[in-house]
C-alpha cells in the first residue's frame, strides 16, 4: 500500500510537471506577442488569428484523443503527446514567415487536445473524495506556467529573440515525454471508484453505447454548454494581457509583468482553494462542487470593475483583478470533477474531451474577435464586453447543472453497484 501511494504521487508530480511547462509553452505567445507582430509587421486582427488556428485544431481533434484515451494506454498516449508538443514548438521557431508561423502554431493544437487522458488517469488513481484538490493542483499548473513564460519572454527575450524562446520551451517538451514514458504507468479503469470494488476489469471497458449516452446527462449538456461561454473572458485576457498593459495603460516590461504576476497569483490560491471546497461540500451533498463554483459571478463582477478602472490607480486595478481572478478560478477544478463524476469509467476520457471540443470552440473564436474589437475600440472595451457577456449567457446553464447534478450523480452511483454485483 506504501509503495502505490509513492507511485502515485510520483505519477501526479510527473502529469503535473507536464502541464505547467506545456501551458507555459502554450501560453508564451500572449507575452510574445507584441514582439513576433513586430517581427512579422502585423496587426491585433492577424495576431489573434494565430492562437485561434492552435486552438481551432485542438477542438477538432479533442474527440479522437477522447476516443484513444478511453481505448487504448493513456500513460503511453501523454508521453506522445509531449513529443508532439517539442516537435511543432520547434517548427514555431524556424517558421521563416508569417504564414508559416500560422501553420506551425496550428500544428502546436495537436497536443493540447491531449489534457482528457491526464485527468482521466488521475481520476483513477486517486480517491473521488479527493479529486477536486488533484484537479485543482493541475488547474493551478497553468497560471504557474503562464508566469514561467512571461518570466522567459521579459527576460531572455530580449536578449536572445523570441525564437530561441520557443527552441528552450520545445526541448522541454521532449524531455518531459522520457519522463512520463519512464514513470507514468496506466491503471484500471473505475480503479479507486467505491461502488466498483472487486469487479472485474471488463466492467470497464470502451462502449460506443455508453459513450453515445452521456449527452442523455442533463448535468454534462449543460455544463459543456456554459463551458462554451465561460472560456471567452480567460482565454481573451491571456492572450491579449501583456499588450493592453502596454499599449493602453502604459506599462513597462517589468511593471507588467508584476501585474501579470499578482493576477496569475490570484488563480494559483484559487485553484486549490475551490478544488478543497468543492471536494468538502461534496462530501455533504452532491450539489457541493457546483456550488464553490459559483463563486465565479461575483469574481467576473470585480473585474469588470478593474478594467474600468482609471489608468491613474494601477494598485486598484491590480487588486482588483487579482481578487477577480481569484473567485472566477473556484469554478474550473470542481466542473472538471463534476464531468468525471457523473460519467462512467470506461468514456471519462470521452466525456471531458468533449468538455475540451466545446470549450476550445469558443476560445478559438475569442482572441480573433477580441482583436477585431480592439481595431475598431480598444482592448479595454473588448475585455470589458466579453466578460459580462459570457457571465450572463453561461449562468443559465450553470443554474441547470446544479438542479440536475443529484439525479445524474445517483444515477451513475447506481450503474456501478449494479456492474459490482454481476
Amino acid at each position: 500500500m506504501k509503495h502505490r501511494r509513492s507511485s502515485r504521487w510520483a505519477v501526479l508530480a510527473v502529469l503535473t510537471l507536464f502541464t505547467l511547462l506545456h501551458q507555459a509553452d502554450r501560453l508564451l505567445i500572449g507575452p510574445l506577442t507584441s514582439s513576433i507582430m513586430a517581427s512579422f509587421r502585423i496587426d491585433e486582427g492577424q495576431m489573434g488569428a494565430v492562437v485561434s488556428g492552435a486552438l481551432i485544431v485542438s477542438g477538432l481533434l479533442f474527440p479522437v484523443w477522447g476516443y484513444l484515451f478511453d481505448r487504448f494506454s493513456r500513460a503511453r498516449l501523454i508521453a506522445l503527446a509531449a513529443t508532439i508538443w517539442g516537435a511543432t514548438t520547434w517548427l514555431s521557431a524556424l517558421a521563416p514567415t508569417f504564414g508559416w508561423f500560422v501553420m506551425a502554431r496550428a500544428a502546436t493544437g495537436v497536443d493540447d487536445a491531449s489534457t482528457p487522458g491526464v485527468y482521466s488517469l488521475l481520476a483513477d488513481t486517486f480517491d473521488p473524495r479527493v479529486r477536486g484538490r488533484v484537479y485543482a493542483l493541475l488547474k493551478t499548473a497553468m497560471p504557474a506556467g503562464y508566469v514561467l513564460g512571461a518570466v522567459l519572454a521579459t527576460t531572455l527575450a530580449p536578449r536572445v529573440g523570441w525564437r530561441w524562446i520557443f527552441v528552450v520551451t520545445g526541448g522541454a517538451g521532449l524531455v518531459v515525454a522520457v519522463l512520463v514514458a519512464l514513470v507514468v504507468k496506466d491503471v484500471a479503469r473505475g480503479a479507486t471508484e467505491p461502488e466498483l470494488a472487486g469487479a472485474p476489469a471488463a466492467a470497464a471497458r470502451f462502449s460506443w453505447a455508453v459513450a453515445r449516452s452521456l449527452l442523455r446527462r442533463r448535468t454534462l449538456v449543460a455544463l459543456y454548454a456554459q463551458g462554451f461561454f465561460a472560456v471567452l473572458p480567460i482565454n481573451v485576457v491571456t492572450f491579449w494581457f501583456f499588450r493592453y498593459l502596454e499599449t493602453e495603460r502604459g506599462y513597462t516590461g517589468t511593471a507588467s509583468l508584476s501585474v501579470a504576476t499578482l493576477t496569475v497569483l490570484g488563480l494559483g490560491v484559487g485553484f486549490p482553494l475551490g478544488g478543497v471546497l468543492g471536494d468538502r461540500l461534496f462530501r455533504r451533498m452532491p450539489q457541493g462542487r457546483l456550488l464553490a463554483g459559483i463563486a465565479t459571478l461575483p469574481g467576473s463582477v470585480l473585474l469588470c470593475a478593474a478594467l474600468l478602472t482609471p489608468t491613474t490607480q494601477p494598485v486598484l486595478f491590480a487588486l482588483l483583478a487579482a481578487t477577480g481572478v481569484f473567485l472566477t478560478s473556484f469554478a474550473a477544478p470542481n466542473i472538471g470533477a463534476t464531468i468525471s463524476d457523473v460519467s462512467l469509467p470506461e468514456v471519462r476520457s470521452t466525456a471531458l474531451a468533449m468538455q475540451g471540443l466545446v470549450e476550445t470552440t469558443g476560445a478559438a473564436l475569442a482572441p480573433f474577435l477580441a482583436g477585431l474589437v480592439a481595431d475598431r475600440a480598444s482592448l479595454g472595451t473588448a475585455f470589458v464586453v466579453v466578460v459580462a457577456g459570457a457571465a450572463m449567457c453561461w449562468t443559465p446553464f450553470y443554474l441547470i447543472a446544479l438542479a440536475s447534478i443529484s439525479r445524474d450523480l445517483e444515477q451513475t452511483r447506481s450503474q456501478l453497484r449494479t456492474r459490482s454485483r454481476s
